[in-house]
């Protein structure tokens, strides 16, 4: 990674000023503020973040998102905290999920019974889909 300005101040002119943990160091000629090249860390695809947040706004918990988009539970929690995510609580409805493919999802359609008496979203989830449903808890 190539550095163009200092952190601390934005000048240009800097200078090397040794090595710590195999990162070269730099020191601002202006400020005089020591820095390093940052970390390249890993990053997700923001598609998966927006469809994380997605599921979470559905209603579906932390591990079923995790066990279905194959990221981390602690890392959509912090996305939650991050955007500051408030998911409307509402305990007469509860959601149930299942992934099915392009033919098993219009199969699906056509019976009439799984039409009436609940709420449905479909989502795209890579090349297949989720059917996201809310119904009623029976008492």
């Amino acid at each position: 990674m190539r550095i163009e300005t200092c952190p601390n101040c934005g000048s240009g002119e800097y200078i090397k000023s040794g090595v710590v943990n195999n990162r070269q160091r730099f020191k601002c000629k202006s400020c005089n503020y020591f820095f390093s090249v940052n970390k390249i860390g890993k990053k997700i695809d923001d598609y998966y973040v927006n469809k994380a947040l997605q599921l979470y706004l559905e209603g579906l918990t932390y591990r079923e998102i995790e066990r279905i988009l194959g990221i981390s539970h602690v890392s959509i929690m912090n996305w939650v905290k991050k955007y500051n995510i408030k998911r409307p609580y509402n305990s007469n409805y509860h959601p149930t999920y299942k992934i099915l493919n392009a033919s098993e999802l219009s199969s699906y359609f056509q019976n009439v019974n799984n039409l009436s008496g609940a709420g449905v979203v479909v989502t795209e989830l890579g090349d297949k889909f989720m059917l996201i449903k809310w119904e009623r808890f029976r008492d």
